[in-house]
């Protein structure tokens, strides 16, 4: 089965740190450019961050610069999204999704993009 598995979300202080993974099964993320994405509730779902397959092109959302970065290892068929002085307004679903093309994944086009992982909540919180 073809699969994106994200782990690593909870609760956290504000100003406090996590660490998300999303792990494909199936299939190798070699050829995939991929992004995360979250969601707020009664929110719509936004781009947080975005990595191409070779990870030479990378992009944040102004909202997470300096505060997130992305990083893939491809032996370990997983990409990380490594989240530091988190905020109350971070708080939302996060997904990740994989696509060869990393237009698709930059234009956030959710019907176009190939695989999306069920999502992990982080909750920040005092």
């Amino acid at each position: 089965q073809l699969q994106l598995v994200e782990s690593g979300g909870g609760l956290v202080q504000p100003g406090g740190s996590l660490r998300l993974s999303c792990a494909a099964s199936g299939f190798t993320l070699d050829y995939y450019a991929i992004g995360w994405f979250r969601q707020a509730p009664g929110k719509e779902r936004e781009g947080v961050s975005y990595i191409s397959s070779s990870g030479g092109s990378i992009n944040y959302a102004d909202s997470v610069k300096g505060r997130f970065t992305i990083s893939r290892d491809n032996a370990k068929n997983t990409v990380y999204l490594q989240m530091n002085s988190l905020k109350p307004e971070d708080t939302a679903v996060y997904y990740c999704a994989a696509d060869p093309y990393y237009s698709d994944l930059t234009r956030g086009d959710v019907n176009v993009i190939d695989y999306w992982g069920k999502g992990t909540l982080v909750t920040v919180s005092s």
